[in-house]
């Protein structure tokens, strides 16, 4: 099992305040020439910076230790065929059929797929 590092989540500025309930939850870099969390000031929240970052044998990897693997055709699959670290997940442009037609030739293979298709 991989722990990963924690990290806060990243807001825009003033995210939890009344008058602005229709703020997403998603980062925008604060430009402002006032901005106090541009400035770092205290109480505005966390930024992404690089102390966040988690090490070189942890990154891209799934809870189960497996590496993940985008996949977008049959090509790309057999690349993955021959290595048990390999998780596959499909990408999100693929049809119904071409994700059917990708994991019956996965589990042929043994390849263990992420997202498959749900009946």
């Amino acid at each position: 099992m991989i722990k990963k590092k924690s990290h806060p989540t990243f807001n825009v500025p003033n995210f939890g305040a009344k008058h602005r309930k229709k703020v997403q939850e998603r980062w925008r870099k604060p430009r402002g020439i006032d901005s106090k969390k541009r400035v770092k000031r205290s109480g505005y929240g966390a930024s992404p910076n690089i102390g966040y970052k988690n090490n070189d044998d942890v990154r891209y990897s799934r809870p189960d230790g497996t590496l993940a693997l985008v996949i977008h055709n049959q090509k790309e699959l057999e690349g993955a065929a021959g290595n048990p670290d390999v998780s596959v997940i499909f990408a999100h442009s693929l049809s119904k059929r071409t994700r059917a037609e990708l994991a019956k030739a996965a589990d042929q293979k043994g390849i263990r797929i992420v997202n498959r298709l749900r009946k």
